[in-house]
């Protein structure tokens, strides 16, 4: 159950954590959303709650005939993927910055694409229904098409990972790159325009209404970038397994059936009686053994859980640590020196340009995790020891 709640205007807020340890900016924000006429029943709180643009990240919000742009995201379908290989820790080299460079030769970063569409992506059934999206995004083909299989930039990762019976996994975090966000500023733009928003007390939080042309166009939009998204990480997945492939040959490494889930998405659902769209900014899914991934930070350890299908979170979880200061706080906060230290035995990059991603930006994944023990049930305990930052 929850462990600290809200009054809000319209509905009550259930927090997974204590109210004293959220900053002011994200309580304002909450009691925005609980104030909104379509919630439904409660705002669900995630244990790493923090402030974002219009919606809370860490919240899930349900909401009848109705649903808010902002509380899924400019990162339309962001979320995670993870398999476990044949390989064991003594089957590493001592040193992984051959693995990493690899993977970043094959894998773009940041703002780049591939050079030509990714033999992956090429027979995608994306590419059908791309001509049915916004008429804003028709030039933006190429670029979606040869970006697919790309990690993107922010807290996005490619990892090497370790579990406590030292079995090998691969995990990596990307959403629905540019063409994603294009089409969330899009939708979220033309919201804010709408005149039943008029009067919200934020109104970043503007909302499409069920059987409007506005809510179909941006359905359409929405569910083809979160397929987009999904396919994003499916293409680098196979990418980094022909990497391990290549490079660890004589082993013959075989691979598990992928763990995957979208963390910044909207889905159609049944809860306390009733049909309504959830929305997850920063939550994953937790239906009752439902495999999700919740990732700490470059440094700690990261999760593979299974959904307890605890219907006061809507039956949700958090995505991650959270951050607990902004990127611009913790580039003033910390140096090189420290990363290098709060990164050490991780095979990573150590440079000023990714101080914003170091580990003490974080909450504290232990504390996340001991808060929602009744919303998962860990599998695997993973450590990283190689990562590929966007």
């Amino acid at each position: 159950m929850a462990i600290s709640r809200l009054k809000g205007k319209n509905v009550p807020v259930e927090l997974w954590t204590q109210r004293e340890g959220v900053e002011m900016q994200a309580l304002t924000q909450l009691k925005n959303i609980a104030a909104l006429p379509w919630v439904f029943h409660h705002v669900a709180v995630m244990p790493d709650v923090h402030y974002g643009k219009g919606a809370t990240v860490g919240s899930v919000i349900a909401m009848k005939d109705a649903v808010s742009p902002a509380a899924v995201g400019v990162d339309i379908g962001c979320g995670m993927a993870a398999v476990k290989t044949t390989l064991t820790a003594s089957d590493l080299p001592d040193s992984l910055k051959l693995l990493r460079t690899r993977v970043e030769a094959q894998i773009p970063v940041g703002f780049k694409a591939h050079p030509r569409v990714h033999k992956h992506a090429e027979k995608s059934r994306l590419w059908k229904g791309f001509h049915d999206l916004h008429e804003k995004v028709q030039d933006r083909f190429g670029k979606a098409r040869k970006q697919l299989g790309t990690l993107g930039g922010g807290n996005h990762f490619i990892e090497l990972c370790l579990d406590t019976d030292d079995r090998v996994w691969l995990m990596l975090h990307s959403g629905s790159r540019n063409i994603g966000k294009t089409l969330a500023e899009i939708h979220m733009g033309k919201a804010k325009r709408l005149a039943h928003n008029a009067a919200l007390p934020d109104r970043d939080l503007a909302v499409f209404l069920a059987g409007t042309k506005e809510m179909a166009d941006y359905r359409r939009d929405l569910f083809w970038a979160q397929r987009y998204a999904a396919e994003n990480r499916q293409v680098m997945l196979k990418i980094y397994q022909d990497v391990i492939r290549k490079l660890f040959k004589k082993n013959k490494v075989r691979f598990d059936e992928p763990i995957a889930c979208h963390h910044n998405y909207v889905s159609e659902e049944h809860h306390f009686g009733e049909d309504v769209l959830v929305t997850r900014k920063g939550a994953i899914s937790a239906r009752e053994g439902e495999l999700g991934i919740i990732p700490g930070s470059m440094g700690t350890r990261s999760y593979i859980v299974s959904g307890r299908g605890n219907p006061d979170s809507f039956c949700s979880a958090s995505h991650g640590a959270g951050r607990r200061m902004s990127r611009s706080k913790a580039r003033r906060t910390f140096t090189v020196k420290d990363l290098k230290q709060q990164t050490e035995g991780v095979e990573c990059r150590k440079d000023a340009k990714v101080i914003d991603e170091i580990p003490g930006a974080y909450k504290d994944i232990d504390e996340v995790m001991a808060n929602q023990r009744d919303l998962v049930e860990v599998v695997a305990q993973l450590r990283q020891v190689m990562c590929v930052k966007g």
